[in-house]
């Protein structure tokens, strides 16, 4: 039993005792979630790395107020999420999500075709840009929702929002992001035929 991993409890009760190894380890198990998190509010790997390293310091700093039975993931989330915001909002910087950091998805066999890879880099750009154009508060329940994979409870607890405020802004975010992508497909569509009626 000795290779068994901790489970993120026995890791914060240790790291509250004031165990630094355990809450290294807790860094390690999270900092790719965090970073991206930040990276989805930010859309600045420099600056999603100083939210996600002040994020941890912060987290370390609040352990004592950690509920227990909590959660740690959505709990580490809210912090990281806010501290991002905090840092957009006195830079000023418009996100641009080119959320390149969550194409590690495993695709689970034989490498795709040249032509099959363009066909999906193309769909999976579109959509990026579609989640671009959404308000902040439906990126992020997206983003929480989807990219993140969080539960719907996860990311209300992420976010601070309660359950109830999750499943409504999900649901309009969809719909939003539904009519993006239907009105860039025709504008899409309305382009190449335009582009072929010049050529033609």
């Amino acid at each position: 039993m000795e290779g068994r991993p901790l489970e993120d409890a026995e890791l914060v009760a240790q790291a509250c005792r004031g165990d630094e190894r355990a809450y290294q380890a807790l860094l390690e198990r999270y900092q790719e979630i965090v970073f991206r998190a930040a990276y989805l509010v930010v859309g600045d790997a420099a600056e999603a790395e100083d939210a996600a390293q002040e994020a941890f310091v912060k987290a370390y700093a609040a352990l004592g107020r950690f509920r227990p039975g909590a959660q740690f993931r959505p709990w580490i989330l809210r912090i990281v999420v806010n501290e991002a915001r905090n840092r957009r909002k006195a830079t000023r910087r418009r996100a641009s999500l080119a959320l390149r950091l969550l194409d590690e998805r495993r695709s689970g066999g034989a490498a795709p075709s040249p032509e099959a890879a363009a066909l999906a880099d193309e769909a999976r750009q579109r959509l990026l840009a579609a989640v671009m154009g959404l308000r902040e508060e439906d990126r992020l329940v997206i983003a929480h929702r989807y990219f993140l994979d969080l539960s719907e409870a996860e990311t209300a607890e992420a976010l601070g929002w309660p359950r109830g405020t999750v499943k409504s802004r999900h649901a309009r975010a969809l719909g939003r992001l539904r009519e993006q992508l239907a009105a860039d497909e025709e504008q899409a569509m309305h382009s190449g035929a335009s582009r072929r009626s010049i050529d033609g």
